[in-house]
């Protein structure tokens, strides 16, 4: 039996060159350095990966170019998101030829299915698949998976796990509750990182969390405390997680908040392939600073060169603050002020 799913795994992210193609060199750098900064896995084609962006062609060559990068070192947990059986099964049996740990499906989307339908889709794939899987259990995207059905799916052998994106904490309670008696092997990852320390308080295996392409120093030792036991401190390190995450989520079109925090660590990831408008892009720039001050706080990057104006935890009054301190500086090197 394959050992179980836990720790953190980072959903990375894609860079681009600037015809908007897969780079390569850049995304092999990236994947290295995640597991050097202690990463647990790797979670290649997730939500913020932008699998919805990518041909399906394209899909597997990032999965191809992340195990052969990651050669062992850590577990890869494959996104095969393809919302219907037939393509779903032919991503497992790719994913599987190149070394992938398991296959992380979705609900089929688009269309709202019962619950008896989810079932029906997930038992089709678990009765074929060449590769273990992991339930993608994401409401706000896809139909949702409830408990009962997550119970009955837990009979199936191939399925050893489930990440849940909901941020529902009762919710991961009852599913526990629900499965593990009959399952211990079976993995309970969160996908929501504003949780994740009273996630993995409440039992939670691990995470995978979009915040870890960025600060997986970070992401790695709030799951080491509360492994210890260290739960005060977890919560401490999970609060400054939080006002992170909200800067990389709200203010900016997703994934993009996370592709620039990439960027300040030093990365080059290019633009994403959802095309913005030139108002977009300046209000991205301009939360950018903003998103520098936090990282800087982390002792991960320096501060911008006018330093960092006091933060209120609203993203966009913090970036009118910041706006402002850096014209101030500016004006005071002129001698202005």
């Amino acid at each position: 039996m394959a050992a179980k799913l836990q720790g953190i795994f980072a959903p990375t992210l894609v860079p681009l060159d600037d015809r908007g193609q897969i780079n390569e060199g850049e995304l092999r750098r990236f994947i290295s350095w995640l597991i050097d900064k202690g990463i647990h896995g790797l979670y290649p084609n997730g939500s913020c990966g932008e699998f919805i962006r990518f041909t399906a062609e394209e899909r597997r060559r990032i999965t191809q170019i992340t195990c052969d990068e990651a050669r062992g070192r850590v577990p890869i947990l494959a996104g095969a998101a393809e919302a219907n059986v037939k393509e779903t099964l032919a991503a497992c049996e790719a994913y599987a030829e190149m070394g992938a740990t398991a296959a992380a499906i979705v609900s089929p989307y688009y269309y709202k299915l019962s619950p008896e339908s989810v079932y029906a889709y997930f038992a089709e794939i678990a009765r074929h698949s060449v590769l273990d899987l992991t339930l993608y259990n994401i409401p706000m995207f896809a139909s949702p998976i409830d408990v009962p059905t997550i119970r009955r799916l837990a009979e199936f052998p191939r399925i050893i796990g489930i990440k849940d994106s909901s941020g529902d904490l009762a919710f991961m309670m009852r599913m526990i509750a629900a499965v593990r008696p009959i399952r211990p092997d079976f993995s309970f990852l969160t996908g929501w990182e504003a949780v994740l320390a009273p996630m993995l308080m409440i039992g939670c295996d691990g995470g995978t969390n979009a915040t870890s392409n960025v600060v997986p120093e970070v992401t790695r030792r709030i799951y080491e405390l509360c492994r210890a036991g260290k739960f005060e401190e977890a919560m401490e390190w999970q609060r400054r997680v939080l006002e992170l995450f909200d800067m990389m989520l709200y203010p900016f079109e997703f994934p993009n908040g996370f592709r620039t925090g990439i960027e300040l660590r030093g990365f080059r990831f290019g633009k994403g392939r959802q095309p913005l408008t030139p108002a977009q892009q300046a209000e991205g720039a301009a939360l950018a600073s903003v998103l520098q001050c936090i990282l800087a706080d982390f002792n991960v990057v320096d501060r911008p060169a006018a330093g960092c104006a006091p933060r209120t935890g609203q993203p966009q009054t913090d970036k009118i603050e910041q706006m402002v301190y850096e014209v101030m500086h500016v004006l005071e090197k002129r001698g202005v002020l």
